[in-house]
């Protein structure tokens, strides 16, 4: 797998470190603030899906073989 949860988490302290420099000039501040909402919408769904399949795997793990859910079938090791 390319990218990690880690890689996320250094994405986003690097994002505060940018919004955290003094030499940006107003109009600079204006685009990383704007760059951070984008950032962490996106840093909001891919923690989302993370939770989902984590849940998944709770789910997988509590009730193996008990109940078949299509979408959980894992068609590559079919």
């Amino acid at each position: 797998m390319k990218n990690q949860l880690v890689d996320l988490n250094n994405h986003l302290f690097a994002q505060m470190e940018r919004l955290s420099d003094e030499s940006l000039t107003q109009e600079d501040l204006r685009s990383e603030i704007e760059r951070s909402k984008a950032i962490t919408q996106i840093s909001n769904q891919i923690v989302s899906n993370a939770q989902l399949v984590l849940d998944g795997a709770k789910f997988k793990a509590e009730y193996a073989g008990k109940y078949e859910v299509p979408m959980m079938e894992d068609k590559q090791n079919a």
